[in-house]
């Protein structure tokens, strides 16, 4: 059952006239490198996918998602705990990792992307050559 009074309302009301009515809450994140791949979720319950804007910029990434209020315009909202609003967050990418291939997915109110490791930053063998090839010195 919904509480028609609230005892935190008011503190409520004067956080959103300091910080405006639509502060958007935090995007929780996960990373985590598996095999040859960096993967990254992203929480973002109730964003309409449509809304979520993904770029890369000198190896800066960035994310815009917005979430609007379910709410039809007019009506007296009994309780807003939900954040609205736009959504933003910046990821640093290393030069190791490969900005042109990376994948991104959306399913159940989570993003998740797929950033592979760049080719000439993979371990790699070096051929040693034999000791035939060696000059003597001193003879």
């Amino acid at each position: 059952m919904l509480m028609r009074s609230d005892p935190f309302r008011e503190l409520d009301r004067l956080t959103r006239e300091v910080f405006g009515p639509d502060r958007p809450g935090a995007m929780p994140m996960d990373a985590y490198r598996s095999g040859d791949d960096f993967i990254v979720h992203f929480d973002l319950p109730g964003v309409d996918p449509e809304t979520i804007d993904l770029d890369v910029e000198r190896n800066v990434l960035n994310l815009r998602a917005e979430r609007k209020s379910p709410a039809p315009e007019g009506v007296e909202m009994i309780a807003a705990e939900r954040p609205t609003g736009t959504f933003t967050r910046q990821l640093f990418l290393g030069e190791t990792l490969d900005t042109e291939r990376i994948d991104a997915s959306y399913d159940a109110g989570v993003l998740t992307l797929r950033i592979p490791v760049a080719e000439q930053a993979k371990p790699r063998k070096i051929p040693i050559s034999g000791g035939s090839e060696r000059k003597q010195i001193g003879n």
